[in-house]
Formats: structure tokens, C-alpha cells, sequence
């Protein structure tokens, strides 16, 4: 049984399950703006949005992230001003992104004109879509470090792993109440309801900040009582230069191709998943959106379950290789011109809830083990900026595949989703090939993948610093 003193905040677990409630909420409310667009593509097609426009608009997510490096400027701000600043900035900018899709999609909007070749009401929304883009990023990589900042040394996959299920909720709300609103109300509505619920998010992020104060107020007593020297203290400072470390860490890169290579396969699929079942799957419209909507919650479940047994067995590069797997057969079921039917759909849902939860259970908790705690939001943010590179081209690449005669079938209006399913696949073998070449790397630099991540050690604290820090 592991032996702790109470030193600071972080070592009572009730103090740390409620950052954790705080935060997931938080990115819970960040979610649900992500992918509440995402089953209305019917209803744009009626105001005259095209595949390509909901693709273009889609790959707006990264668009700043990607070409403005504003992901990396955010990593680099969280590791020099620390978590909390970052996390209030980029709650402030993902209301301002949400409003913007809002307005565009809203009644009161009456632009008309073309930017770019596409109509002024999506360039619109595009642009709220990347301002959106830059504040959830940079709220991911922030939370992500919140986690390893108060969870290092505990249950660390497990947290992440809790926290990335309390997200799919946001994603899983999105994809299940968006189109009923939409028809019952206004197109504008699921916005306006979700920008309403990250008015509540924020709060609960600043809830949290009053928590990590204290944290920060513990610890530096504790450090004063050690009488560390200010030397010392400077080779805790994160430094530009650093940036070089990390970049030159093959794990890093690893881990990063992974990264791009899985959530590309997942999160832009999610995007046209609702026209598949409608095409391919016959499922009346009202409805399409609830088979996808299944997926977070296979999720809610099994990636806190993964989570916890990489904390207490290990295996993180294993649970990785065998995530990548399952990606490949998942999108093979979907691609096969048979058992076109809806409770076929659902199944293979389901498997991609489960696929889902294999790989970030095990691949957000990898990182610190590889990168070291001051550099950790500079690595996560390089690692979301490659991932955007994916989250930006996909969906833009799968759009232009829809109007391509490559998905249409001859003499029919429906469309055909086999070619954008095939590339799916291909990510798919590509992630595997990289986890395991991941599992050989980590056998040979000792990363620790493999072992489990809550530490046994007994950590001897003098009661007078014990004292002082509380």
C-alpha cells in the first residue's frame, strides 16, 4: 500500500476528483460546441451549403492553429504563465468562436456575397469555427497538463482517462440533441444552447483556479522550507530552448504521428457519420444522428477502465497497438457493401467506442513519461498542432470526395461513403505501424510504457515542512 503525507492540496483525493470534475465539465461544454454542427449537414444543404462548403468550414478548426502556430504560442504561454491565465484565455475564446457560428446560422444574419468561392454565411461561421478551434486546443493541452500537474505520482491514466469520458458526453449531447432542436426550434438553436453551457463551463474553470492557487501558495511554502536555492529553482524555469529537446525526442514523434494518425480516422468520420447512416444504412434522418451519438458513451466507460489498469499494469504500448487494430477492422465493417442495416451500424458503433477508448487511455498518460513536467505543455501543444493538421486537411479531403463522382452512384442520389472509408482504413494501418514501432522505441530507451504508472515509493517529509505547507 503506497505511503503518501499529506503535503500539499494534490495529495488529498477529494481535492484532486474535484479538480478533475471541474475541469472535464469544462471540456464537456468545449465538446459539445465541436460536434453540435456536425448532424445538421441535412439541414445546411437546405440553406445551400454544399459537401465541399461543410468540409472547407470543418477544416476551418485548425486553420489558425495550423497556419498561425497559435497552438504552439498557447503551449508556450501555458509553460511561462502557467494554467491558469491559459485556461481563462482560452475559455474567452472559445465563446467568442461559438457566438460567431451562432450569428452566422442565426435569423438576424443577412450578409450575402462570396469570400473565397464560398458563400459569405459559411466563410462566417468558418471563422468562428477557428477561433473556436484555437480556444479548445489550447483548453485541451491546458487540462491535459492540469491532470499530470495534480495526478502525477496517483492515478494519472485513470484521471485522463475520466476526463476524456466526461468530454464525449459534450460530443455524445452534440450528435443526439442537435438535429431535434434544429427542427424543433432553429438551425441557430443547439448553438446557442451549447454557448450557454460553456458560459457554465468557465465558471467552473475559475472554481478551479481558486483551487490551484492554493496549490501554488502549498507548494512554494514547501519549497521555501526546503531552502532550495534560487539556482535550483531556475532549472525548474521552462525555456525556449527546450522546445529543441522536445522536438529531438523520437518518442515525442511517435507518440505525435499517432496522434494525427488516429484522430483523423475518428473525429472527421464522426463529422459525415450521420449522411452514412442515412445513406448507407437507411436510417430515417431524425434519427441518424443517435447511432454516432453512441460512441462517447462506449467511451464514458471503457477509457477511465483502460485507464486504470495502464496505472496499475502497465501496458500503455500495448493498449496502443492494440487500439490501432481494432481502428482498421472498424472501418473495414463500415466499408463492406453488405448488412446495410441499421442495428448493423450500431454494433460497429459500438466496436469504435471500445477502439476509441484504447489508444488516448494509454497515449495522453505516455507523454509525461517521455517529456519532462516543464516542458509538458509545449509537448502537448506541439503534439494537438500536428494533430490539427489532420483535423484540418481530412474533413476538407472527404468533403471534396463526396461531390466527386468517386461517391456517386450511377442513376441514384445516393451517396456512396466506401472511398472515404477506405482512406479511414489506411490511417488505421498506419497508426499500427507506428504504435508498434512506438512499443520498440520505448523497449530500448526505457520511457516506461510498458509499467504501471502510480508509484509505490514512500515519500519521507519532515513534519515541520508537512506543517508549514498546511
Amino acid at each position: 500500500m503506497v505511503n503518501k503525507i499529506h503535503q500539499t492540496l494534490k495529495d488529498y483525493a477529494w481535492a484532486r476528483w474535484s479538480v478533475l470534475a471541474l475541469v472535464a465539465f469544462t471540456m464537456l461544454c468545449g465538446y459539445f460546441i465541436s460536434d453540435v454542427m456536425a448532424p445538421l449537414d441535412t439541414l445546411l444543404t437546405e440553406m445551400g451549403w454544399t459537401s465541399s462548403d461543410y468540409g472547407w468550414f470543418t477544416s476551418a478548426y485548425g486553420w489558425f492553429n495550423v497556419f498561425a502556430f497559435m497552438l504552439i504560442i498557447g503551449g508556450i504561454m501555458l509553460d511561462k504563465f502557467g494554467v491558469r491565465i491559459t485556461g481563462i484565455i482560452s475559455c474567452l475564446l472559445m465563446a467568442a468562436g461559438a457566438y460567431l457560428k451562432y450569428f452566422a446560422v442565426s435569423p438576424s444574419f443577412s450578409m450575402t456575397g462570396e469570400i473565397f468561392g464560398h458563400n459569405i454565411q459559411v466563410a462566417v461561421a468558418a471563422l468562428g469555427f477557428a477561433i473556436f478551434g484555437v480556444g479548445v486546443e489550447i483548453a485541451g493541452i491546458t487540462v491535459t497538463k492540469i491532470i499530470a500537474k495534480w495526478f502525477k505520482g496517483y492515478e494519472i491514466a485513470l484521471a485522463m482517462g475520466l476526463q476524456v469520458a466526461v468530454a464525449r458526453i459534450g460530443t455524445s449531447l452534440a450528435l443526439g440533441a442537435s438535429l431535434p432542436l434544429a427542427r424543433a426550434y432553429h438551425i441557430s438553436t443547439p448553438i446557442l444552447v451549447a454557448l450557454t453551457l460553456l458560459c457554465v463551463g468557465t465558471i467552473a474553470y475559475i472554481g478551479y483556479c481558486a483551487m490551484d492557487k492554493r496549490l501554488d501558495n502549498e507548494e512554494a511554502k514547501i519549497e521555501e522550507a526546503k531552502n532550495q536555492k534560487k539556482a535550483d529553482q531556475k532549472e525548474d524555469n521552462f525555456s525556449i530552448k527546450d522546445l529543441g529537446k522536445i522536438v529531438t525526442n523520437k518518442g515525442f514523434w511517435l507518440i505525435a504521428i499517432l496522434c494525427v494518425l488516429f484522430y483523423s480516422a475518428v473525429f472527421p468520420f464522426l463529422k459525415y457519420a450521420t449522411g452514412l447512416m442515412i445513406n448507407k444504412y437507411g436510417v430515417e434522418p431524425e434519427l441518424a444522428g443517435t447511432i454516432p451519438s453512441l460512441l462517447p458513451f462506449g467511451t464514458i466507460f471503457l477509457t477511465p477502465f483502460f485507464g486504470n489498469i495502464y496505472d496499475r499494469k502497465g501496458k500503455g504500448a500495448t493498449i496502443m497497438m492494440i487500439g490501432s487494430f481494432m481502428l482498421i477492422i472498424v472501418h473495414l465493417l463500415f466499408a463492406l457493401p453488405i448488412l446495410n442495416y441499421w442495428w448493423f451500424a450500431t454494433l460497429v458503433m459500438i466496436l469504435l467506442g471500445v477502439t476509441f477508448s484504447l489508444v488516448p487511455s494509454a497515449m495522453w498518460p505516455s507523454v509525461p513519461k517521455i517529456i519532462p513536467e516543464k516542458q509538458l505543455g509545449s509537448a502537448y501543444a506541439l503534439i494537438f498542432w500536428v494533430q490539427n493538421w489532420g483535423l484540418m486537411g481530412v474533413p476538407y479531403v472527404i468533403g471534396k470526395i463526396l461531390d466527386s463522382p468517386l461517391a456517386k452512384k450511377e442513376g441514384s442520389d445516393v451517396v456512396d461513403y466506401t472511398v472515404p472509408l477506405l482512406v479511414f482504413v489506411l490511417f488505421g494501418v498506419l497508426a499500427l505501424g507506428v504504435s508498434y514501432i512506438l512499443k520498440k522505441v520505448d523497449a530500448k530507451e526505457g520511457y516506461g510504457l510498458e509499467k504501471p504508472n502510480i508509484t509505490t515509493e514512500e515519500i519521507n517529509i519532515p513534519d515541520s515542512v508537512a506543517a508549514q505547507a498546511n
